[in-house]
């Protein structure tokens, strides 16, 4: 920041180069006195960062327990629902050991009855052959 110039200074160059060194003492003076009156708008004082360290350690704290009966909660679900689908897989392999026993039950039932009604059949056509030759006899 300057000083208004006129086209033409009067005085010598002694005169001038004064006339600036307290121009520049005063600007600087200026800018030194705003930056400490801002300065502690940007710094917090102790005892308001201490009391906002306290503020951010409760804040802290408060989350985390709320988080831990929130996650803890969550926990203890998903190891129930763990338990659970385990006891339904244990269920679900016995029951397919069961359903296979029972197919395998079935094959041989069916393995014994195909071979009843072949015998059955060969005993009848055995009839029917002994009959045919009796009645031409």
């Amino acid at each position: 920041m300057n000083a208004i110039r006129p086209d033409k200074i009067d005085g010598t160059e002694a005169e001038l180069d004064t006339d600036l060194a307290a121009v520049s003492e005063v600007e600087a003076g200026i800018r030194d006195f705003v930056r400490n009156d801002i300065a502690y708008l940007r710094r917090p004082n102790a005892a308001a960062t201490a009391e906002a360290a306290i503020d951010a350690d409760a804040a802290v704290n408060s989350v985390t327990t709320l988080i831990q009966r929130v996650a803890g909660t969550s926990l203890s679900e998903i190891e129930n629902l763990i338990g659970e689908l385990e006891s339904l897989r244990e269920l679900l392999h016995a029951e397919g050991q069961r359903v296979q026993r029972e197919i395998a039950s079935y094959a041989q039932l069916s393995q014994a009855a195909m071979k009843s009604t072949r015998a059955i059949a060969e005993n009848v056509t055995q009839w029917k052959r002994a009959a045919d030759g009796l009645r031409s006899s």
